[in-house]
């Protein structure tokens, strides 16, 4: 970038975004929508970034539309010409991985579908059924998907041997993939406290990790992280009785104050 080109105003810091629909292979209707938000203030390192934030609707158009992926994605705070084309040919690249998002996701929902139809054969139980039958009204061209596969696995091939239950992994093994849970209110407010708890994850897997490389990871803040990781995906899943912006808000402060003693302990003495 040269040096000597000439800072624009904040406001001139903003290049288009995109709203565009997208069919996954499945057959199901997804909406992305893509907003460059410019310099802001980071509430989570209170650092100045230039924000672009993606949200993805999927069954867009329907009466069950939901919001079912949001990331912000933060770059430096450069306001010249050169860096709006820089983020014009990110926002270009998010639409792919948006996409690729779709996919991942819809790979990992029938999974569980399958999963959930299993076991419901197995053991009839109510909570099961209730389960794959959400997610039938959710998702109806993936659980059709689940429905043949499942089909076509037990008219060709043996019966597969009972899955043997593992123990949960480690927080700061699980922080990559995008989970399945996470609720994305509608309500603006509510839906970016959700965006910032699920980056404070992933930074603080992150984070862990490189403490456990350091062997400097005691087994009291593993287990802190694991139980405080846990409750936050339960928030996140809407599994608490009150999913309100003083909710997410408590959530946020934990595992912020745990994020520092990790941070705390990565920094040199």
């Amino acid at each position: 970038m040269n040096s000597q080109e000439q800072t624009l105003d904040r406001r001139l810091c903003q290049v288009g975004g995109r709203n565009e629909n997208y069919v996954s292979r499945s057959g199901t209707l997804y909406h992305y929508q893509i907003e460059d938000r410019g310099p802001v203030v980071d509430a989570v390192t209170e650092a100045e970034v230039r924000r672009v934030n993606l949200i993805v609707y999927a069954n867009y158009g329907e009466p069950n539309a939901r919001i079912i992926h949001g990331r912000d994605y933060d770059f430096p705070d450069v306001r010249t010409a050169d860096h709006n084309r820089f983020v014009e040919q990110r926002i270009v690249e998010i639409a792919a991985e948006a996409r690729a998002v779709v996919e991942d996701r819809e790979e990992r929902q029938v999974a569980r579908i399958k999963g959930l139809l299993r076991d419901y054969y197995l053991t009839k139980s109510e909570g099961v059924k209730r389960q794959f039958e959400e997610a039938n009204q959710l998702y109806p061209f993936l659980f059709s998907r689940a429905f043949r596969e499942l089909k076509a696995e037990k008219e060709g091939a043996a019966p597969a041997p009972p899955a043997v239950p593992q123990p949960a992994p480690p927080v700061e093994e699980t922080v990559d993939a995008p989970s399945l849970d996470v609720v994305y209110p509608l309500e603006k407010e509510l839906r970016e406290k959700v965006i910032e708890i699920e980056r404070i994850i992933i930074e603080l897997g992150h984070d862990l990790q490189v403490l456990k490389q350091r062997g400097k990871a005691d087994d009291i803040l593993l287990q802190t992280c694991r139980k405080l990781v846990l409750r936050a995906k339960e928030s996140l899943a809407g599994r608490d009785a009150e999913f309100s912006v003083r909710r997410l808000e408590m959530t946020r402060n934990s595992l912020m104050t745990t994020w520092r003693q990790v941070k705390s302990r990565l920094s040199p003495r």
